[in-house]
């Protein structure tokens, strides 16, 4: 555990349209191929559980789930590029996790790009199972790249 996760207290808020800026700003750092603002607020205005993760004004990363009858889909988490490797995506999993069974789910479910290799091992490390594959489901900079299905029993 690095020596900024321990000293950094950290909290969750929730996302509201009025804090985008400043989530737009992390999402067009950290991808090739960002959401759009208008992802984020749809979301918001659908009541998805949109939640960002903050130490004081740093935002340190973001998730966005959805919950369904039995099971909850994460849509989007990010760690912001200069705190990832310092343990906030377990943080954010956990809340997520937590906040699933609260909903009465029983799977948590996600993508991810099959070339995002270190996500793949934080959702494995975390106990998430590959249990699919969805072909040309991510825009890539070269036509469509394929996303793994993954889920987590609770």
């Amino acid at each position: 555990m690095s020596a900024v996760f321990k000293t950094l207290e950290a909290g969750f808020e929730p996302m509201t349209e009025a804090q985008l800026d400043a989530v737009m700003a992390v999402e067009r750092e950290a991808y090739a191929h960002p959401w759009t603002r208008g992802n984020f607020a749809d979301s918001i205005r659908s009541g998805y559980q949109a939640q960002m993760l903050c130490a004081g004004p740093t935002l340190l990363g973001y998730f966005v789930a959805m919950k369904g009858v039995d099971e909850v889909h994460l849509l989007n988490i990010t760690v912001a590029p200069p705190y990832q490797g310092q343990g906030w995506g377990r943080v954010m999993l956990d809340a997520l996790a937590q906040w699933s069974r609260g909903q009465s789910a029983q799977w948590l479910w996600l993508e991810v790009r099959t070339s995002n290799q270190r996500a793949q091992q934080v959702y494995l490390r975390y106990g998430f199972r590959r249990v699919g594959e969805r072909r040309a489901y991510y825009p890539a900079d070269h036509g469509r790249e394929d996303a793994i299905v993954m889920s987590l029993r609770l």
